[in-house]
């Protein structure tokens, strides 16, 4: 992946992230890259220095304080609770019916399945992120 500092004929500066160098020139002959503000489609890559690291980990830490947020209330979660996997619906109903044990749980269910113990007044929610990315 790669990281062009854009700019419009407007003058509008952006970011975006591309494939490789021939990705975005590529969409871009294609007239596929677009001003994200106006939307203009006249958009040429500015003068950018080249992000260098000095031993960190730039990804592994929070890019914002809504992402650390998530990350605590994750721990929290995994520290708390017992993974049921693909198993979250039936578990959920049998401990809603007093055939599990009570305890708090997360997992994963397909839609309709969550759609359903909510119906039949299982309180469930969704959680602020997606599959197994550990963080």
């Amino acid at each position: 992946m790669i990281r062009y500092d854009l700019k419009c004929a407007k003058g509008h500066r952006f970011e975006s992230w591309f494939g490789s160098s021939a990705g975005y020139d590529k969409l871009s002959a294609a007239g596929m890259v677009s001003c994200s503000v106006c939307g203009d489609a006249t958009v040429e890559k500015t003068i950018m220095a080249p992000r260098v690291s000095k031993g960190e980990h730039p990804l592994s830490a929070p890019a914002s304080a809504a992402e650390q947020a998530v990350r605590e209330l994750r721990k929290k979660i995994r520290d708390s609770a017992d993974n049921v996997g693909n198993n979250f619906a039936a578990e959920a109903r049998a401990i809603h019916e007093g055939d599990a044990p009570e305890r708090p749980i997360y997992g994963e269910a397909k839609l309709e399945d969550a759609k359903s113990l909510i119906d039949d007044g299982i309180p469930v929610a969704p959680l602020p992120w997606r599959g197994k990315k550990v963080n």
